[in-house]
């Protein structure tokens, strides 16, 4: 197969995985880049695996709240973080790129979502999270593991839907990654 993926990562950009990645954290997964630094590592948040939680499950003051929580990644998965879209009603946490803040505080974001102001497609609870080590990223990206998607509208970050965001991700890089969407899920399936 040729070279899956020649652009360089950075913070705000998509890892879009290859279709047939065996770690099973990672498998058909769409990661936005919060930090990369080829000396300090790279920390980011897989965004399409829905878990069987919701934001009330874990904040007793957001007790209607059924916003849907994602796993992030393997890593503190005893921790909530989260991602916003909604700057000018909360506004708080690092920006990533245009419109995709990381964290603020979380306090104000519940009274927001109390009163009704930030809806589900505004924000995203996460998980845990991924990182990689110096240069762990930057090799896994030679050895065609993963796609840097850095051109992608914002809104992509905020779909829900599992495989919708994988495949969406997919087909906005382009005609020469849109053939990958119709691999099976497994490749002894083909």
């Amino acid at each position: 197969m040729a070279n899956f993926n020649v652009l360089t990562p950075r913070a705000g950009s998509f890892l879009v995985s290859e279709p047939f990645m065996l770690d099973a954290n990672f498998n058909r997964s769409v990661v936005l880049l919060c930090e990369h630094n080829n000396d300090a590592g790279t920390l980011g948040f897989i965004l399409n695996r829905p878990t069987e939680f919701v934001v009330s499950d874990f904040i007793p003051q957001l007790e209607e709240c059924h916003f849907p929580i994602y796993y992030g990644g393997p890593l503190q998965r005893d921790s909530l973080y989260f991602i916003h879209c909604c700057h000018d009603l909360f506004p708080q946490g690092k920006e990533i790129r245009p419109n995709i803040y990381f964290g603020g505080d979380s306090e104000k974001l519940f009274d927001l979502i109390k009163e009704g102001l930030i809806q589900q497609e505004d924000v995203k609870f996460l998980m845990g999270y991924a990182s990689w080590l110096p240069e762990q990223l930057l090799q896994e990206i030679d050895d065609n593991s993963w796609a840097v998607y850095n051109k992608f509208p914002s809104s992509l970050a905020f779909i829900s839907e599992e495989e919708e965001l994988w495949r969406a991700a997919i087909i906005g890089m382009g005609p020469r990654y849109a053939h990958i969407i119709n691999f099976p899920k497994s490749p002894d399936l083909n």
